[in-house]
């Protein structure tokens, strides 16, 4: 792909670092937030800053959006593509439900644009150290010229199916994480009351059939991996609201095609809880501490 210009809108957490890492690969990047300290850390990264979404869209090749939602998506959307070329390229890389990523699919589609929903995975660490994982929703021949892209801000990108498909196998992975997480939770509380240190439990379990990327590279507890939130007061690298945004989307995907998922409906439940217990500004897989706190609670009752 020549293309070279790149609008990029929503310059947070994830976006601020995925635009950096654009100007990092020789593109131009034009970017948009409406918070100003988010756009004075993409300036200093040499991302040029627009006055409006439409501003950085207007004549760029590339438009990314990394949003909150899928209703910011749409309405950026309908803002910004009557002032996109026919030959640009829309991608966005918020995770949000599947029916918005549809619907940005269809006004693209009718303004002849092509264009992917292509969510991430890979937190905050991943959009800085640009090592993300895209899952990209999309037809054959929009997903050809824009994997060059996308491999600039991330290592792997996996093409999953036509339109949608993205958010639908993000939603999936996200589930299994936060069902993933409580397990790994519970399994190293259970470990500590049996007298086993943390050490231990996490040289067996990665060594075992229980290993998975929550203990591997996410450890909950202090000591095993160093760069883990456990490490660092739970500072978020995937805050809590995300996940429980994430896992309620999940199952509002299941509910969708009638699809029964206890377990992820009991993540919501648990997250849920957690965020209102002080784990709102916290890292997600924080829950260990409420899991400890609830284990106490069960046991000054009995």
């Amino acid at each position: 792909m020549n293309k070279k210009n790149v609008a990029f809108i929503g310059l947070g957490n994830m976006g601020g670092p995925m635009a950096s890492n654009l100007v990092k690969a020789g593109y131009d990047v034009r970017g948009f937030d409406f918070s100003a300290s988010a756009c004075d850390v993409a300036r200093a990264a040499g991302v040029t800053i627009s006055k409006s979404a439409v501003e950085a869209a207007s004549g760029a090749d590339v438009v990314i959006t990394m949003l909150p939602a899928g209703q910011y998506v749409l309405d950026v959307w309908s803002n910004v593509l009557p002032h996109v070329s026919t030959i640009a390229t829309m991608i966005d890389c918020s995770t949000i439900d599947v029916e918005s990523a549809l619907r940005a699919h269809e006004l693209a589609g009718q303004k002849g644009i092509a264009c992917l929903d292509a969510p991430v995975s890979g937190g905050v660490g991943g959009a800085k150290a640009g090592t993300l994982t895209f899952m990209v929703g999309c037809n054959d021949a929009a997903f050809g010229p824009a994997e060059k892209v996308l491999l600039s801000m991330g290592k792997k990108v996996f093409h999953c199916g036509g339109a949608g498909a993205g958010q639908a196998a993000k939603i999936c992975n996200n589930m299994l994480l936060a069902i993933s997480m409580i397990g790994v939770s519970e399994a190293l509380i259970l470990g500590e009351k049996l007298g086993l240190s943390h050490r231990v439990m996490y040289d067996v379990m990665t060594a075992s059939s229980g290993r998975c990327w929550s203990l591997e590279a996410y450890c909950p507890v202090p000591g095993p991996v160093p760069s883990a939130p456990s490490n660092h007061n739970f500072a978020p690298g995937f805050a809590t609201p995300l996940m429980l945004k994430d896992v309620r989307l999940s199952q509002k995907a299941a509910g969708s095609v009638g699809v029964s998922t206890p377990l992820g409906d009991m993540a919501v439940s648990l997250f849920a809880e957690y965020e209102g217990a002080g784990g709102a500004d916290k890292d997600f897989s924080g829950i260990i501490a409420f899991l400890r706190q609830k284990h106490r609670a069960v046991v000054e009752v009995t």
